[in-house]
């Protein structure tokens, strides 16, 4: 990965997006995956000490929690669903995890009781959406605690949340990456199962099965 990236950079010029290298001569596809596969060392730094011990906090109050609930609005939309699939193996007895949004056809009234004990997860790149902001705001008047996921600490996120996590959306190419939003949200949810008593790895496995029971996941004869 790191050949790929540097031959990438000696190719393009330090700091130009991958598209400026697709008119040049040679192989301009090979020089942009080589751009573009930068993304790696985005997710990688989410380990670093730093960013760690935000994910610890984080995953500490999603399982201290009574219910769960994810929002994201546009290109943030998959990634809270993302977290709500994932966090739904995690949480055992009566806890509920939900994904609010009108295109989950949930709407915003699944927050509507919700409160003290609550948690939810709020994500949102620049430019930041209004329903986002609207949302995170008014659930912490409600008691809840708000986990953010942004890219900037400067975010009006980070102002609102309880916990943030801070990842890069930056990208070689013309679009905002939402790559490390998803690995974030698979961190918090292992950290978040390792610190529950429920087994989530049991759980998926049984999850799969009736899947595949159902006729839903595919299944060699």
């Amino acid at each position: 990965m790191r050949s790929l990236y540097w031959r990438a950079l000696r190719e393009t010029g330090v700091g130009e997006p991958a598209r400026q290298g697709m008119g040049q001569d040679g192989d301009p596809g090979y020089s942009t995956a080589g751009v573009v596969a930068d993304l790696a060392a985005q997710i990688s730094s989410l380990g670093e000490y730093g960013n760690a011990t935000r994910f610890i906090a984080a995953a500490d109050l999603l399982a201290r929690s009574r219910n769960l609930f994810g929002f994201g609005a546009r290109a943030a939309y998959p990634v809270a669903s993302h977290f709500v699939r994932f966090m739904s193996f995690v949480a055992g007895g009566e806890r509920k995890v939900t994904l609010v949004g009108d295109t989950a056809g949930q709407g915003l009234d699944a927050l509507l009781h919700a409160g003290s004990g609550d948690v939810l997860l709020a994500v949102g790149m620049s430019p930041y959406e209004h329903m986002t902001i609207h949302v995170a705001r008014q659930s912490a008047r409600q008691g809840l605690d708000v986990v953010a996921i942004t890219d900037s600490s400067v975010s009006p996120l980070t102002r609102i949340a309880r916990e943030t996590i801070i990842i890069s959306s930056n990208s070689q190419s013309f679009f905002r990456s939402m790559a490390p939003a998803f690995a974030a949200v698979e961190i918090l949810a292992a950290l978040t199962a390792a610190q529950s008593e429920v087994k989530a790895a049991e759980r998926v496995k049984q999850s799969e099965e009736e899947l595949a029971a159902f006729g839903i996941h595919w299944k060699p004869n």
